[in-house]
């Protein structure tokens, strides 16, 4: 079911059409009816009155009276010989060949049409009147008066039809409102619905509504206290381990070997917290809280001049094309994790004296952003689990022996969904590597 408006017009619609029918329907069979039996009134009454008006008992000059050719009147002696009659009606319509006649009314065939006669045995004058009217001309009168009933009813059906889809609309204003509160809602407004006059159908699902809204705001509280607490409480102790890790490295006593796993873990360790956190803050309800148009070539340029240092160290040549500015509508700390996530993973598995290209530049559906490397890319069949969490393309640890945790893709992969970009891992066919292309759209985010 579509829409409530269109069904509970289509169910009235359908009743009032059934209704009217069987009404109309019976409304038909019993006006036939009435019809008719008036019609035969009017026989008789015809008859009765042919019978006074005319008392002559000598036979007229045949076709005198001139009627219309779907009624007819004849005036039979006793023995049934005209003595008077309509101009079309030239034939006694009785004989001594007939069975006893009686008076009433008969349905007989005569000039090729099927009549309807009502014979009146004149006592006092001992002779006979008979009136007749064509059977198919009653019925064409009988459904005129009828049907001319019936089509304003027919007729009246569509706008019928158009006062109900106006009252549905005003019944239904109330869930519209309701959902237009709804829409209009910010991310981070978890605040109670509110409806003047709130109907009895509706009283429920507000409060049911506003229900689940304290809900929502309740664990959200819970989520960010949550965050900072466990931002406090998880990087004092490894930043103390970090500390007590350079004592021991300074202790001439134990091998720089021998503290090769350790700082390994503790770094590995810091390395999972600081992204899972990153994964937090980039919730929907906390990324779309602040918003704006970010130039993403600024951002970019920040992000290679901040890693420059870390770069040049593996003597990696990187470079920078479009330069104009670029803008984003999102969020700049959600858009900076993305670029170092990206640049980071770049940097990480190319070579020493590889290569980094990164893009950024303005294309017919919005605002482009590729980063190509030397490295050894990816297999395409890992093309779509790279962006799962805690998925690595070589187990826990890359051929290339740099530490992950496998939360740097998903990141950037939630971060593109946010902003309602689209990602696309290819080979660079230029570097030979990785090739990471986001599409963002024009306002992507409003």
């Amino acid at each position: 079911m579509k829409s409530i408006r269109t069904y509970l017009l289509l169910a009235l619609i359908a009743i009032i059409t059934l209704v009217t029918f069987l009404s109309l329907l019976q409304g038909y069979q019993a006006s036939i009816a009435k019809a008719q039996q008036l019609f035969d009134d009017r026989l008789q009454s015809m008859a009765a009155m042919i019978s006074n008006a005319n008392q002559d008992l000598h036979p007229h000059n045949a076709g005198t009276e001139k009627l219309s050719s779907t009624v007819f009147f004849q005036i039979l002696a006793d023995d049934f010989s005209l003595l008077a009659r309509s101009n079309n009606a030239t034939t006694p319509l009785l004989s001594v060949d007939n069975d006893p006649v009686i008076s009433g009314f008969k349905d007989i065939n005569f000039s090729g049409y099927r009549w309807r006669v009502y014979i009146l045995k004149d006592d006092i004058l001992n002779r006979w009147i008979i009136t007749g009217e064509r059977s198919d001309i009653r019925y064409i009168l009988a459904e005129n008066v009828v049907t001319e009933s019936i089509i304003p009813i027919v007729l009246a059906i569509p706008i019928a039809a158009f006062i109900i889809w106006i009252a549905i609309g005003v019944g239904l204003k109330p869930l519209r409102e309701l959902t237009g509160q709804l829409r209009n809602k910010q991310a981070d407004d978890l605040s109670p619905v509110l409806m003047n006059n709130t109907p009895e159908e509706l009283t429920t699902l507000v409060a049911t509504t506003n229900a689940l809204l304290q809900r929502l705001n309740d664990a959200f509280v819970r989520e960010q206290q949550f965050a900072a607490d466990a931002a406090h409480e998880l990087r004092t102790p490894i930043s103390i381990l970090k500390v007590q890790l350079h004592n021991l490295q300074n202790n001439e006593h134990i091998s720089e070997a021998a503290l090769l796993p350790l700082a390994s873990g503790i770094e590995r360790m810091g390395l999972v917290i600081e992204q899972i956190l990153s994964l937090y803050r980039h919730s929907p309800e906390q990324a779309l809280v602040k918003q704006s148009d970010i130039d993403l070539s600024a951002i970019v340029q920040s992000i290679i001049a901040k890693d420059y240092d870390q770069i040049a160290t593996k003597q990696q040549k990187i470079s920078l094309s479009g330069g104009e500015k670029c803008l984003v509508a999102g969020n700049q700390f959600a858009l900076e994790t993305l670029v170092q996530n990206l640049i980071s993973n770049a940097s990480k598995y190319t070579p020493n004296q590889g290569e980094i290209q990164v893009t950024s530049k303005h294309i017919t559906s919005g605002i482009r952003l590729i980063i190509e490397d030397s490295g050894p890319g990816i297999p395409k069949e890992a093309y779509e689990r790279v962006f799962e969490r805690f998925y690595r393309v070589d187990g826990d640890r890359h051929d290339s022996g740099i530490l992950g945790c496998g939360l740097g893709l998903a990141i950037v992969k939630h971060i593109v969904n946010l902003h309602r970009a689209k990602i696309t891992l290819n080979h660079s066919t230029q570097l030979g590597g990785l090739k990471v292309v986001i599409d963002f759209p024009k306002n992507s985010m409003r």
